[in-house]
């Protein structure tokens, strides 16, 4: 199977912070990833269902619903199941990690983020 060039694909960044938003925005392009943003979690949910990105980073703690409830709803929705999302956080907690291992993230990251590890992280994930 031949891998995917990023500019194929899409990422969904849900993330509160403005600074972050950008941050990984600007960085995750420089890769060649094509980028959308939701700034809390029930439009982090709208957007997946209506754009069907490659990869979602998610931020756990959220307004309106937090990422674990969004990464619920996301796991529910027909053809998006199989995406692979990312938790995105401050929370280095064993709880958060073993909270969003169960809602059905398939990574952990903590900020501060080393954009080296995720941009690899991101590429092995849509291998």
């Amino acid at each position: 199977m031949a891998e995917k060039d990023s500019r194929d694909q899409t990422i969904l960044i849900v993330e509160d912070s403005d600074d972050a938003r950008y941050f990984m925005r600007l960085a995750l392009e420089d890769l060649g990833y094509l980028i959308i943003e939701a700034e809390d979690g029930a439009k982090g949910v709208q957007l997946a269902q209506q754009e069907r990105p490659d990869i979602i980073l998610m931020d756990l703690s959220l307004p309106v619903m937090d990422g674990i409830a969004a990464t619920e709803k996301i796991r529910a929705c027909d053809g998006l199941s199989k995406v692979p999302i990312v938790a995105v956080t401050a929370h280095q907690e064993t709880d958060f990690r073993e909270g969003a291992k169960a809602a059905g993230f398939d990574a952990y990251v903590t900020k501060p983020i080393d954009i080296d590890f995720l941009g690899e992280l991101i590429k092995g994930l849509l291998i």
